[in-house]
């Protein structure tokens, strides 16, 4: 806006220098005589009047507006100038005067201010207007955001089950703030090489969305951890692609967890890794369950080496099917005490009762 102001200055400079010059011609045409001109100072002579018009034109315009290359002392360079006849006074002041209907220059553009967002447009421009439309402030589904998010419709094409994600605590959310490119790709690729097929990288992502927002240099380590256990790269993929949840394990978690398998059922580490590997799920699942059947199981070895030892001390442990008195395995966990005692044992049950006090 200042470069505006300067030139509507500089017009009505040139404006008020134009009239200055001319103010004493229009005062002769319409004072003519004394009578109608008093109390005005007498007019020069003809003969003095052209040069005090001059000198009062040149003395305005070159205060104003005269070109850095003019002589000090006020005189301009062109020798036609010194005596203007009444064309070159007409062309003098027609150079004067400026033009209204100019074009702003075009280094003034710059201070134009921009369009404001409530200009009023045409109809035609208003119908050349794209709107894209909006989003959904608030959904349930994220099949909603599907057609807005570039990395919901890559990942529908990988395969993925967005109505199965949204069930899952804050997947849906993880996943509208995810960008495909910069984090979802260097993790597609990871999986890729630990083992997962490409046909189900889909579903593993359905069941475990929440490995997108891992680290990956976290997730390398894990993998490294498995490895020093002597786990292959196969049996790895095997593991990872059986429980989609083991990589989101820290290093300390998976450690108790094999160690829990090792110690509480006193497996050897060969013993240990192959149940990981046939029930991988053992890693990632509760373990209250587990001790509740451990502890059934421990309970049933108990009660089977018992049984065993009373049926050895009376000479009745007889196990081959091809022999007479064949005892099966069923008869020998499942039958209750009494049963047990006087069908198989062929003793009563306080002599089982005083055997088991001998032990």
């Amino acid at each position: 806006m200042a470069s505006w102001a300067r030139q509507v200055s500089r017009w009505c400079c040139l404006l008020q220098s134009a009239r200055a010059a001319e103010f004493p011609g229009r005062l002769s045409g319409h004072c003519s005589s004394t009578q109608a001109c008093r109390g005005f100072t007498p007019l020069p002579s003809r003969n003095d009047f052209l040069p005090w018009r001059w000198q009062a034109y040149r003395r305005v315009c070159v205060g104003s507006c005269s070109p850095s290359g003019s002589a000090k002392d006020g005189s301009f360079s062109s020798p036609e100038s010194t005596l203007p006849s009444p064309v070159k006074q007409e062309q003098a002041k027609a150079e004067t005067l400026p033009d209204l209907n100019a074009k702003i220059p075009y280094e003034d553009w710059d201070d134009i201010p921009p369009s404001s967002a409530l200009e009023e447009i045409s109809e035609e421009e208003a119908v050349q207007i794209i709107a894209e439309p909006l989003l959904p402030l608030q959904s349930s589904t994220l099949r909603d955001y599907v057609d807005h998010s570039e990395t919901l419709a890559k990942l529908v094409h990988l395969g993925v089950d967005l109505s199965q994600v949204e069930k899952r605590q804050k997947a849906g959310q993880l996943l509208l703030t995810l960008d495909f490119e910069k984090d979802i790709r260097k993790i597609l690729l990871f999986l890729k090489d630990v083992g997962v097929e490409d046909n189900q990288l889909g579903p593993f992502l359905t069941k475990n969305p929440y490995i997108l927002a891992e680290d990956l240099e976290t997730l390398e380590t894990r993998v490294a951890y498995l490895k020093s256990k002597k786990f292959g790269k196969a049996e790895i993929a095997q593991m990872v692609s059986r429980a989609p949840y083991l990589l989101l394990f820290s290093v300390e978690r998976l450690d108790n967890r094999l160690g829990f398998f090792k110690n509480e059922l006193g497996l050897s580490v060969k013993k240990t890794k192959d149940l990981v590997l046939r029930l991988p799920r053992l890693l990632t699942g509760k373990l209250e369950p587990v001790k509740e059947n451990l502890q059934v199981f421990n309970s049933k070895l108990l009660r089977i080496k018992e049984r065993h030892m009373f049926l050895t001390f009376l000479g009745r442990a007889q196990y081959d099917p091809a022999q007479p008195s064949y005892i099966s395995l069923d008869q020998l966990v499942s039958l209750p005490d009494e049963v047990f005692c006087t069908e198989i044992a062929k003793a009563s049950i306080q002599d089982f009762e005083k055997f088991l006090k001998t032990l």
